[in-house]
């Protein structure tokens, strides 16, 4: 590894140790979540074919963002934030060996996927928030914030690059129950680099949760740049979040795949969102994120309708691409801006409400999107979703906000 301030300026984050320390143990572990997810995906189509169980899955793995997310951000201001990531992260650890327990022993049922789905979205609402809000204590320079954040982005999306193909290759080879033992193993690196690090004591929130929450909502609400924000979150979400329920039927009934091509197709998407991550990471000027994150959701838009009529596959994954690439600098260039401008004592609210939308309503664009697949079918699914975030980008256009 580089000695200390050796690195490039678009990995300049890492020339903090405590950030190094966490950017491998996270690193392993945002991979072996991938591989989770893909291996669930598909075991839910292989035991049911429903694409309504495929959204509901995935949307209790979501939705408790929405409701319990913005109570965790008042709890995760109040307290040590490093000892909480290493008391999520057992829990989550231990909820996917119990999964992997269940899978291997051949006693998995749909039930069982759903209350594994509902617990792993429990712990998530309180792990997404802390791990946000607790990197602008891993660097010793505020102007470093913003690359730590892109860089910690960059995470998720090489994950979701190399992930998915990997839990097909493992998937034909070990079965899911492998696959969900191989995430239990991820969450023990993060711990260990949590326990290795070195954060100087910083002021905690004083009050009561519900107090704090409330504080914490006035500001959001307050101000207008992150109610903008915000909205265009939401609507992006709730509509993109079709393509990670409907993805498991793309690859069986429209391209007569296998899990592999499932693991392509998530792949092709994460290799957008690697890209996108590149490009917030050198870019040099936070002022230019909001024409970048609207140009971004115009890429949505039109993969969402151009993915839906595609019958071809070498077509299909260089428009998931594209999705990827546009939800991503959406989702991380609005988490930037916010955490750029957000006073350090609000940090675990603002971005605790930033997740309950992405997260939440991420979820609730599954639900419908499974529900909306089982009478009408994928593809029209897909088209619907795309039609309403172009209805979205064209009011946007005509009001002068872009």
């Amino acid at each position: 590894m580089p000695s200390p301030r050796s690195w490039p300026h678009s990995l300049r984050a890492l020339n903090h140790r405590n950030f190094r320390l966490y950017f491998i143990g996270h690193a392993i572990s945002t991979l072996g979540t991938w591989v989770q997810q893909v291996a669930l995906a598909w075991m839910i189509y292989r035991l049911t074919g429903s694409a309504a169980l495929l959204g509901l899955s995935t949307c209790l793995a979501l939705l408790p963002q929405l409701f319990l997310g913005p109570i965790a951000g008042a709890f995760i201001d109040r307290h040590d934030k490093r000892r909480l990531l290493v008391y999520s992260q057992s829990l989550m650890a231990m909820q996917a060996a119990v999964l992997s327990a269940l899978a291997l022993s051949g006693s998995i049922t749909p039930l069982a996927i759903i209350g594994m789905s509902a617990l792993h979205g429990v712990l998530n609402a309180v792990d997404t928030p802390l791990r946000q809000s607790l990197l602008s204590q891993l660097v010793d320079s505020r102007d470093d914030m913003a690359n730590a954040l892109a860089l910690n982005a960059s995470l998720f999306t090489s994950a979701r690059f190399i992930g998915p193909p990997l839990a097909g290759l493992l998937l034909e080879f070990a079965g899911e129950g492998f696959c969900f033992a191989v995430n239990s193993v991820s969450f023990l690196v993060l711990i260990a680099a949590m326990l290795l690090v070195d954060l100087k004591t910083v002021s905690r929130s004083i009050g009561n949760i519900s107090t704090l929450f409330c504080e914490g909502l006035r500001y959001v609400t307050a101000t207008e740049s992150v109610r903008r924000m915000l909205s265009g979150v939401l609507l992006v979400n709730v509509t993109v979040a079709s393509y990670v329920v409907l993805l498991p039927l793309f690859a069986g009934d429209v391209f007569s795949g296998d899990a592999g091509t499932l693991g392509w197709l998530w792949g092709a998407a994460g290799l957008g969102s690697l890209l996108a991550s590149v490009t917030l990471a050198k870019n040099k000027d936070v002022a230019q994120l909001p024409r970048l994150i609207s140009i971004s959701t115009l890429f949505c838009a039109l993969a969402l309708l151009v993915f839906s009529s595609s019958r071809n596959l070498p077509l299909s994954l260089i428009t998931m691409v594209f999705l990827g690439f546009g939800v991503t600098v959406n989702n991380v260039g609005t988490n930037i801006l916010l955490q750029t401008d957000t006073p350090e004592s609000l940090r675990g609210r603002v971005v605790s409400l930033y997740t309950a939308t992405r997260f939440g309503f991420d979820a609730l664009g599954g639900l419908a999107a499974g529900g909306l697949a089982t009478f009408v079918g994928a593809p029209a699914t897909m088209a619907f979703a795309g039609a309403i975030l172009s209805i979205y980008v064209v009011r946007m256009i005509s009001l002068g906000r872009w």
